[in-house]
């Protein structure tokens, strides 16, 4: 069974967005243990220095790379990350399950990822070239590896 670790920086304050991914970790309960992490994002002041960003973001990187399970297919998420088809998704995910048994997805703050954390991934993903809340990202990507077990295990999920 594939495990899958999100790592998200920040935490779920509404919970709207609880429900949501709660409902989403039940169903890939089907096809996978998950693990979700989440790690606290350093605290910047309101109109931060861009030193004092690559600063933050470097302390994040350490806490991530600390949670990331040895091997384990990274995914960073990222703006200039590659975008998939949800059925092309599904042949990289099947290629995991096969080659790794493990993968770990990585949300990072609202400054994004350090250059560190991108250059450790496996895999950059881009989900979308829009831009969306950090907590909208965690159901929206839960629902994306969803949509993609789903269609590897031809269950009708999938229009």
């Amino acid at each position: 069974m594939l495990h899958i670790r999100l790592i998200a920086l920040g935490n779920l304050k509404e919970s709207y967005w609880r429900c949501a991914v709660a409902e989403y970790e039940k169903r890939l309960g089907a096809f996978a243990k998950v693990d979700i992490v989440e790690l606290k994002e350093y605290r910047l002041p309101e109109s931060p220095s861009p030193a004092e960003i690559a600063a933050a973001l470097e302390r994040e990187a350490d806490a991530i790379l600390n949670a990331v399970p040895q091997r384990s297919f990274l995914v960073a998420l990222c703006v200039e990350g590659k975008q998939f088809s949800s059925p092309e998704l599904t042949d990289q995910l099947s290629h995991v399950m096969r080659q790794n048994g493990a993968l770990t997805l990585v949300i990072g703050s609202s400054h994004g990822l350090s250059a560190r954390v991108k250059s450790a991934a496996d895999l950059r993903l881009s989900v979308s070239k829009l831009t969306f809340p950090h907590q909208m990202m965690r159901v929206l990507l839960l629902e994306t590896v969803y949509r993609s077990l789903s269609i590897l295990h031809g269950t009708k999920y999938h229009k």
